[in-house]
């Protein structure tokens, strides 16, 4: 079975853990967002495709789902006593020599598809991890400060300001004139079953699929299209999804997200039990529905992820005998 994941940090990294239990034998490539990726102290800084490396990889701090365990912070101590900013961004010393490797790489003239792979080598993740694009797009959002709207960067928003006032909007700068990565349509176009886990729907999903070619792609691609919902209970699972969800109009609610990603797209859709109340209205948006546990409640185990992973994999099955 091929199966193609389009992912983001954490939820996706985590989900992609337990799809590998799930499914040990699948051929499985992972298209990662990069509007996350931010340029700090010169270096080229790829959040999600690193959370996904590192935690397929065996080396993620399992306790805050991304850096790298065991970690130290020496240069960034060196770097605030010379008043080198941004401090809010936490780089640790074995994380920033992945950061080194990769800018001297996109510095020799490698696109950021091959440096990943290159990277990979060492870490053996079990996946084929392709980013959304080798092109610049980083996701950028407006907001209202001391009366006067400004646009920063998602990770000054989402780490730095932790989300603490409301989006205006948000933009995919630079999105519009990308290309997919070499091997992305390929692989969809390959793929017998396309899978959303459950990643941010606006600014890590929904910024993938801002590339040009690729939502079409997997509209076109005539396979399963299953997503699992971020939402349960009418709140994100992990971080602040519903401040980025309320800057492009869509309620955070499981039916919501299903419906913001529409049936053009999606042809299953799995909400946790605690929403089953939800599930007759996404099918009647024309999307199969079906309520089981979303919680990741061992995620470094997996097995929980691995029985979110089957049942996505089993409705995926029943869309397509239908």
């Amino acid at each position: 079975m091929r199966i193609v994941v389009l992912a983001g940090g954490i939820g996706g990294a985590r989900f992609l853990r337990g799809l590998k239990l799930a499914a040990p034998d699948a051929d499985i490539t992972v298209i990662g967002n990069t509007g996350d990726d931010i340029h700090l102290f010169g270096l080229k800084v790829c959040p999600d495709l690193d959370t996904v490396m590192y935690t397929l990889g065996g080396g993620i701090n399992e306790e805050q789902g991304w850096g790298r365990t065991d970690e130290t912070f020496k240069v960034k101590e060196e770097l605030a006593a010379y008043g080198v900013g941004p401090e809010w961004f936490g780089l640790g010393d074995r994380d920033f020599a992945t950061h080194i490797v990769r800018t001297q790489m996109l510095a020799a003239g490698f696109p950021l598809s091959a440096v990943t792979q290159a990277l990979c080598e060492r870490w053996q993740p079990g996946v084929r991890l392709i980013p959304m694009s080798d092109d610049r797009v980083e996701t950028h959002v407006a907001v209202d400060v001391d009366g006067e709207r400004r646009a920063v960067h998602f990770q000054e928003y989402w780490v730095g300001m932790r989300a603490s006032v409301d989006a205006q909007a948000v933009v995919p700068v630079g999105a519009e004139q990308a290309k997919p990565a070499p091997g992305v349509l390929e692989a969809i176009a390959e793929a017998d079953v396309v899978l959303f886990p459950p990643s941010n729907p606006v600014v890590s999903v929904g910024t993938i699929l801002a590339v040009p070619g690729i939502r079409e792609a997997i509209a076109e691609a005539g396979v399963p299209v299953v997503g699992l919902s971020p939402i349960v209970g009418d709140a994100p699972v992990r971080g602040m999804a519903d401040k980025v969800l309320a800057a492009v109009g869509v309620e955070a609610t499981a039916a919501a997200v299903a419906e913001h990603y529409g049936s053009g797209l999606l042809d299953g859709w799995l909400v946790d039990t605690v929403d089953a109340g939800v599930v007759e209205r996404v099918e009647t948006a024309g999307i199969r529905c079906r309520a089981v546990p979303l919680m990741m409640t061992d995620p470094e185990v997996g097995t929980a992820a691995a029985d979110m992973a089957r049942a996505a994999l089993a409705l995926a099955e029943e869309v397509r005998g239908a």
